[in-house]
């Protein structure tokens, strides 16, 4: 009796012991945070955070992820969402040369569209006043002044590397030039004039 309560006893010792240990096998993955953190540092020098913003967010969010499992004691979990930061980053840092060089062929293309948007801008302008159409002329030719003024700097921006700057400033640029032309063409009358 005496041997069977000691073999019983040592495998509820040992039982018990691994229930103990169980939740502590696991370490926190410190090293896969590090190489997380060191992955999206990478990534941001290279501006993947400017050129690939969505794709960076991710990455973040998995970094975060990580942490916040790691406070929880979910290590395996940690450790997944560590290196998916991780590999996330390292991906984002190997497109973002792609992703600025496509982002630059688009400024270049809106730059040449807003140049030729501003001349037709003017040529309304001027066919406005000739035909003495009532215009608020000084709101156009403002635009027309300060968009010739930006293109120059826009394409310096391009040719100085930066092109999210230049893109966006693009953007908005193009979209008022085209309410201005739009303004125009509504308080222009319908039709050519009769004599």
């Amino acid at each position: 009796m005496r041997r069977g309560s000691r073999v019983s006893g040592a495998i509820g010792v040992a039982v018990l012991i691994c229930i103990c240990l169980l939740p502590g096998c696991a370490k926190p993955p410190t090293e896969e945070i590090a190489k997380a953190e060191k992955a999206l540092g990478d990534a941001k020098l290279k501006e993947a955070d400017v050129y690939l913003e969505e794709g960076f967010k991710k990455a973040e969010a998995a970094l975060k992820r990580a942490r916040d499992l790691v406070a929880q004691k979910e290590y395996n979990d940690a450790k997944a969402a560590a290196e998916d930061a991780s590999s996330g980053a390292q991906l984002l840092s190997s497109q973002v040369d792609a992703a600025k060089a496509k982002m630059k062929t688009e400024a270049e293309q809106m730059l040449q569209e807003v140049r030729e948007q501003t001349n037709e801008l003017k040529a309304q302008v001027a066919d406005a006043i000739k035909k003495k159409v009532p215009i608020n002329r000084e709101e156009a030719q403002t635009l027309i002044g300060r968009n010739e003024v930006d293109l120059i700097n826009l394409k310096v921006r391009l040719e100085t590397g930066k092109i999210r700057q230049a893109y966006d400033d693009l953007k908005v640029m193009k979209s008022q030039t085209a309410a201005q032309k739009e303004k125009l063409m509504a308080s222009s009358p319908p039709g050519p004039e009769k004599k």
